[in-house]
Protein backbone atom coordinates (compact mmCIF):
# COMPACT_ATOMS: atom_id res chain seq x y z
CA UNK A 1 0.00 0.00 0.00
CA UNK A 2 1.07 3.53 -0.88
CA UNK A 3 2.06 5.68 1.89
CA UNK A 4 0.11 9.43 1.61
CA UNK A 5 1.85 12.24 0.69
CA UNK A 6 3.32 14.50 3.52
CA UNK A 7 1.99 17.72 4.37
CA UNK A 8 3.08 20.10 7.22
CA UNK A 9 2.32 18.31 10.74
CA UNK A 10 0.18 19.31 13.50
CA UNK A 11 0.23 16.76 16.88
CA UNK A 12 -2.47 16.23 19.22
CA UNK A 13 -1.03 18.18 22.56
CA UNK A 14 0.56 15.74 25.47
CA UNK A 15 -0.84 17.89 28.72
CA UNK A 16 1.74 17.59 31.86
CA UNK A 17 0.76 18.31 35.25
CA UNK A 18 3.57 19.38 37.46
CA UNK A 19 3.77 20.35 41.44
CA UNK A 20 4.74 24.05 40.26
CA UNK A 21 2.03 24.10 37.00
CA UNK A 22 -0.81 26.89 36.94
CA UNK A 23 -3.52 28.20 34.69
CA UNK A 24 -2.24 29.88 31.92
CA UNK A 25 -2.08 27.28 29.12
CA UNK A 26 -5.27 27.21 29.33
CA UNK A 27 -6.12 31.36 30.42
CA UNK A 28 -3.89 32.74 27.68
CA UNK A 29 -3.17 29.86 25.35
CA UNK A 30 -6.49 28.37 24.92
CA UNK A 31 -5.73 24.67 25.79
CA UNK A 32 -8.03 22.86 27.91
CA UNK A 33 -6.41 20.53 29.93
CA UNK A 34 -9.08 19.20 32.25
CA UNK A 35 -9.34 16.44 34.04
CA UNK A 36 -5.96 17.87 35.25
CA UNK A 37 -5.64 20.40 38.10
CA UNK A 38 -2.58 22.20 36.24
CA UNK A 39 -0.78 21.98 33.71
CA UNK A 40 3.11 22.73 34.03
CA UNK A 41 4.00 21.73 30.20
CA UNK A 42 2.73 21.11 27.28
CA UNK A 43 4.40 18.95 25.26
CA UNK A 44 3.86 20.09 21.01
CA UNK A 45 6.14 17.93 19.18
CA UNK A 46 7.73 15.08 21.31
CA UNK A 47 10.07 11.64 20.15
CA UNK A 48 9.69 10.59 23.76
CA UNK A 49 8.98 7.37 24.21
CA UNK A 50 6.03 7.38 26.73
CA UNK A 51 4.98 10.94 25.62
CA UNK A 52 4.88 10.11 21.34
CA UNK A 53 3.25 12.67 19.63
CA UNK A 54 0.37 11.44 17.27
CA UNK A 55 -0.92 13.19 14.32
CA UNK A 56 -4.06 14.97 15.35
CA UNK A 57 -5.56 15.61 11.01
CA UNK A 58 -5.38 14.54 7.56
CA UNK A 59 -4.38 11.06 6.24
CA UNK A 60 -1.76 10.41 8.43
CA UNK A 61 -4.17 11.24 11.27
CA UNK A 62 -2.95 9.19 14.37
CA UNK A 63 0.34 7.96 13.11
CA UNK A 64 3.15 8.69 16.13
CA UNK A 65 6.36 10.56 14.95
CA UNK A 66 8.68 7.74 15.27
CA UNK A 67 6.45 6.14 13.03
CA UNK A 68 6.23 8.78 10.64
CA UNK A 69 10.27 8.42 10.44
CA UNK A 70 10.08 4.49 9.86
CA UNK A 71 8.26 5.25 6.34
CA UNK A 72 9.22 8.66 5.07
CA UNK A 73 12.51 8.80 6.71
CA UNK A 74 14.87 11.60 4.93
CA UNK A 75 11.89 12.65 3.52
CA UNK A 76 10.54 13.54 6.57
CA UNK A 77 13.14 14.59 8.45
CA UNK A 78 16.02 15.00 6.09
CA UNK A 79 19.53 12.92 5.09
CA UNK A 80 21.80 13.71 7.22
CA UNK A 81 19.37 13.98 10.40
CA UNK A 82 18.50 10.30 9.55
CA UNK A 83 21.56 9.00 9.41
CA UNK A 84 22.94 10.52 12.06
CA UNK A 85 19.50 9.72 14.61
CA UNK A 86 17.20 6.74 13.00
CA UNK A 87 14.08 6.73 13.79
CA UNK A 88 14.27 8.78 16.94
CA UNK A 89 13.14 12.49 16.78
CA UNK A 90 15.91 14.74 18.00
CA UNK A 91 13.59 17.55 19.47
CA UNK A 92 11.17 18.26 21.85
CA UNK A 93 8.87 21.17 21.75
CA UNK A 94 7.07 22.93 24.61
CA UNK A 95 5.29 24.98 26.43
CA UNK A 96 5.49 25.91 30.37
CA UNK A 97 3.56 27.66 33.03
CA UNK A 98 5.71 27.89 35.95
CA UNK A 99 2.93 29.20 38.86
CA UNK A 100 5.75 28.17 41.19
CA UNK A 101 9.47 28.68 40.90
CA UNK A 102 10.97 25.08 39.12
CA UNK A 103 13.55 23.44 41.01
CA UNK A 104 17.20 24.40 40.63
CA UNK A 105 18.26 21.98 38.37
CA UNK A 106 21.24 20.87 35.33
CA UNK A 107 20.89 18.71 32.42
CA UNK A 108 23.68 16.23 31.07
CA UNK A 109 25.27 16.17 28.32
CA UNK A 110 25.14 13.48 25.22
CA UNK A 111 28.39 11.73 26.89
CA UNK A 112 27.08 11.55 30.13
CA UNK A 113 23.61 11.05 29.42
CA UNK A 114 24.74 8.22 26.74
CA UNK A 115 26.58 6.60 29.64
CA UNK A 116 23.95 6.82 32.45
CA UNK A 117 20.59 6.54 30.75
CA UNK A 118 20.93 5.52 26.95
CA UNK A 119 19.50 9.27 26.25
CA UNK A 120 20.59 11.99 24.59
CA UNK A 121 21.86 15.10 26.35
CA UNK A 122 20.04 17.97 26.77
CA UNK A 123 20.34 21.62 25.48
CA UNK A 124 17.69 23.72 25.28
CA UNK A 125 16.44 27.01 24.84
CA UNK A 126 13.23 29.52 26.09
CA UNK A 127 11.41 32.07 25.05
CA UNK A 128 9.45 34.16 27.15
CA UNK A 129 6.46 34.91 25.88
CA UNK A 130 4.59 36.35 28.73
CA UNK A 131 5.92 37.16 32.36
CA UNK A 132 4.20 38.64 35.47
CA UNK A 133 5.63 41.49 36.67
CA UNK A 134 8.69 41.02 38.71
CA UNK A 135 9.61 37.83 37.48
CA UNK A 136 12.66 36.17 37.69
CA UNK A 137 14.94 33.29 36.52
CA UNK A 138 18.35 31.74 36.44
CA UNK A 139 20.92 30.75 34.32
CA UNK A 140 24.21 29.91 35.34
CA UNK A 141 26.55 31.17 37.58
CA UNK A 142 27.91 34.58 38.98
CA UNK A 143 31.36 34.13 39.37
CA UNK A 144 33.51 31.78 38.41
CA UNK A 145 33.44 28.88 40.77
CA UNK A 146 34.58 25.17 41.43
CA UNK A 147 33.38 21.91 42.37
CA UNK A 148 34.70 22.48 46.03
CA UNK A 149 32.84 25.83 46.00
CA UNK A 150 29.37 24.80 44.73
CA UNK A 151 29.49 21.56 46.89
CA UNK A 152 30.09 24.25 49.83
CA UNK A 153 27.39 26.52 49.23
CA UNK A 154 25.36 23.61 48.59
CA UNK A 155 25.91 22.39 51.75
CA UNK A 156 25.81 25.57 53.78
CA UNK A 157 22.26 26.24 52.24
CA UNK A 158 23.76 29.09 50.39
CA UNK A 159 23.75 27.81 46.71
CA UNK A 160 21.82 31.52 45.54
CA UNK A 161 24.61 33.50 46.59
CA UNK A 162 26.73 32.24 42.92
CA UNK A 163 23.81 31.89 40.92
CA UNK A 164 22.70 34.13 38.15
CA UNK A 165 19.55 35.71 38.55
CA UNK A 166 18.23 37.40 35.42
CA UNK A 167 15.08 39.62 35.38
CA UNK A 168 12.67 38.61 32.72
CA UNK A 169 10.47 40.31 30.39
CA UNK A 170 8.20 39.09 27.06
CA UNK A 171 10.40 38.80 24.30
CA UNK A 172 13.61 37.71 26.51
CA UNK A 173 15.80 34.56 24.86
CA UNK A 174 18.03 32.15 26.90
CA UNK A 175 20.30 29.62 25.60
CA UNK A 176 20.53 27.08 27.89
CA UNK A 177 23.61 24.30 26.83
CA UNK A 178 23.53 21.25 28.62
CA UNK A 179 25.50 21.68 31.84
CA UNK A 180 23.93 25.41 32.90
CA UNK A 181 22.19 25.14 36.30
CA UNK A 182 19.24 27.12 35.57
CA UNK A 183 15.31 27.16 36.90
CA UNK A 184 12.48 29.04 35.43
CA UNK A 185 10.93 30.99 37.85
CA UNK A 186 7.34 31.92 38.97
CA UNK A 187 5.21 34.06 36.57
CA UNK A 188 6.72 33.34 33.60
CA UNK A 189 5.02 31.21 30.20
CA UNK A 190 7.46 30.34 27.96
CA UNK A 191 8.58 28.19 24.48
CA UNK A 192 10.88 25.87 25.22
CA UNK A 193 12.88 24.15 22.35
CA UNK A 194 15.63 21.52 23.12
CA UNK A 195 17.03 18.12 22.15
CA UNK A 196 14.65 14.90 23.08
CA UNK A 197 15.67 13.80 26.21
CA UNK A 198 13.97 13.99 29.51
CA UNK A 199 16.74 13.73 32.11
CA UNK A 200 16.74 16.25 34.73
CA UNK A 201 19.04 16.21 37.84
CA UNK A 202 17.11 18.13 40.70
CA UNK A 203 19.61 20.19 42.92
CA UNK A 204 17.85 22.33 45.11
CA UNK A 205 13.43 21.57 45.02
CA UNK A 206 12.86 24.34 48.41
CA UNK A 207 12.04 21.67 50.49
CA UNK A 208 8.56 21.72 48.56
CA UNK A 209 6.45 18.48 49.51
CA UNK A 210 3.72 17.08 46.75
CA UNK A 211 0.67 16.16 47.61
CA UNK A 212 1.28 12.96 49.94
CA UNK A 213 3.76 14.82 51.74
CA UNK A 214 7.36 13.51 50.27
CA UNK A 215 9.66 15.79 48.76
CA UNK A 216 10.87 15.61 45.59
CA UNK A 217 13.71 13.22 45.06
CA UNK A 218 17.44 15.07 44.57
CA UNK A 219 19.97 13.81 42.14
CA UNK A 220 22.93 15.96 44.42
CA UNK A 221 25.83 13.37 43.38
CA UNK A 222 24.56 12.98 39.78
CA UNK A 223 25.05 16.66 39.36
CA UNK A 224 28.07 17.01 40.09
CA UNK A 225 29.90 15.51 37.23
CA UNK A 226 27.31 17.44 34.83
CA UNK A 227 27.62 20.90 36.22
CA UNK A 228 29.64 23.55 34.26
CA UNK A 229 31.19 25.95 36.97
CA UNK A 230 32.33 28.50 34.95
CA UNK A 231 31.14 31.64 34.72
CA UNK A 232 30.17 33.74 31.23
CA UNK A 233 29.51 37.19 31.55
CA UNK A 234 26.34 36.96 28.74
CA UNK A 235 23.62 35.12 29.82
CA UNK A 236 20.54 36.23 27.75
CA UNK A 237 20.37 36.49 24.27
CA UNK A 238 21.09 39.81 23.02
CA UNK A 239 18.93 40.32 19.63
CA UNK A 240 17.00 43.23 17.82
CA UNK A 241 13.91 41.54 16.01
CA UNK A 242 13.42 43.06 12.96
CA UNK A 243 10.28 42.86 10.87
CA UNK A 244 9.56 40.62 7.73
CA UNK A 245 13.03 38.79 8.13
CA UNK A 246 14.23 35.79 9.74
CA UNK A 247 16.37 36.87 12.95
CA UNK A 248 19.02 34.23 14.48
CA UNK A 249 18.18 33.47 18.29
CA UNK A 250 19.99 30.28 18.64
CA UNK A 251 22.71 28.55 16.82
CA UNK A 252 23.92 25.56 17.60
CA UNK A 253 25.11 22.23 16.89
CA UNK A 254 21.76 20.53 18.04
CA UNK A 255 19.47 22.62 16.53
CA UNK A 256 19.01 26.66 15.29
CA UNK A 257 16.13 28.97 16.01
CA UNK A 258 15.00 31.96 14.30
CA UNK A 259 11.93 34.15 15.08
CA UNK A 260 9.86 35.59 12.45
CA UNK A 261 7.71 38.65 12.73
CA UNK A 262 5.88 40.00 10.08
CA UNK A 263 2.25 41.97 9.52
CA UNK A 264 1.46 40.72 5.93
CA UNK A 265 3.83 38.28 4.11
CA UNK A 266 7.14 36.00 4.60
CA UNK A 267 8.34 33.72 1.75
CA UNK A 268 11.15 31.21 2.92
CA UNK A 269 13.36 29.16 0.56
CA UNK A 270 14.76 26.56 2.46
CA UNK A 271 16.21 23.76 0.40
CA UNK A 272 19.35 24.46 1.25
CA UNK A 273 18.81 23.06 4.43
CA UNK A 274 18.85 19.43 5.24
CA UNK A 275 16.41 19.42 7.79
CA UNK A 276 12.65 19.41 8.86
CA UNK A 277 11.48 22.73 9.57
CA UNK A 278 9.17 23.19 12.75
CA UNK A 279 6.91 26.22 13.28
CA UNK A 280 6.35 27.57 16.79
CA UNK A 281 3.75 30.54 16.84
CA UNK A 282 4.38 32.86 20.00
CA UNK A 283 2.04 35.72 19.10
CA UNK A 284 -0.94 35.93 16.46
CA UNK A 285 -1.76 33.28 13.41
CA UNK A 286 -0.21 32.91 10.01
CA UNK A 287 -1.28 30.56 7.19
CA UNK A 288 1.69 28.34 5.82
CA UNK A 289 1.68 27.53 2.18
CA UNK A 290 3.82 25.06 0.34
CA UNK A 291 3.34 22.78 -2.72
CA UNK A 292 0.10 24.02 -3.37
CA UNK A 293 -0.94 22.90 0.48
CA UNK A 294 -2.20 25.43 3.04
CA UNK A 295 -2.35 25.26 6.83
CA UNK A 296 -3.44 27.50 9.47
CA UNK A 297 -1.08 27.89 12.37
CA UNK A 298 -2.26 29.84 15.25
CA UNK A 299 -0.27 31.02 19.10
CA UNK A 300 0.52 28.31 21.20
CA UNK A 301 0.80 25.63 18.09
CA UNK A 302 3.32 24.05 16.81
CA UNK A 303 3.56 22.49 13.29
CA UNK A 304 6.58 19.93 11.81
CA UNK A 305 7.06 20.46 7.83
CA UNK A 306 8.87 17.78 6.15
CA UNK A 307 12.17 18.27 4.84
CA UNK A 308 11.13 17.67 1.12
CA UNK A 309 8.30 20.24 1.39
CA UNK A 310 11.22 23.40 1.74
CA UNK A 311 9.47 26.13 -0.01
CA UNK A 312 7.21 28.00 1.92
CA UNK A 313 5.15 31.28 2.45
CA UNK A 314 3.38 32.40 5.76
CA UNK A 315 0.64 35.61 5.29
CA UNK A 316 -1.54 36.98 7.69
CA UNK A 317 -4.27 39.31 8.02
CA UNK A 318 -2.81 40.18 11.14
CA UNK A 319 0.49 40.02 12.71
CA UNK A 320 2.94 36.89 14.07
CA UNK A 321 5.92 36.35 15.71
CA UNK A 322 6.85 32.33 15.14
CA UNK A 323 10.00 30.72 16.35
CA UNK A 324 11.36 28.93 13.25
CA UNK A 325 13.32 25.58 13.99
CA UNK A 326 16.02 23.41 12.38
CA UNK A 327 18.64 21.02 12.31
CA UNK A 328 22.03 22.46 10.05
Amino acid sequence: MTAPDLYPLKFNTIFKEKIWGGSKIKDVLGKDFAPLKNCGETWEISGVEGSLSEVSDGALKGKTLPELIEIYQSDLVGTKVYEQYGNEFPLLIKFIDAAQDLSIQVHPNDELARERHNSLGKTEMWYIFQADEDSKLIAGFNKQTSKEDYVRHLEEGTLSEILNEEKVAAGDTFFIPAGRVHTIGKGLLLAEIQQSSDVTYRIYDFDRKDDQGNKRELHTEAALDAIDYNFYPEYKTLIKTEKNQAVELVKSRYFETNILHSESTISRDLSSIDSFIIYTCIEGEAEIETSGLSVKLYMGNAILVPRKLNNLTLRTNLSFKILETFIR
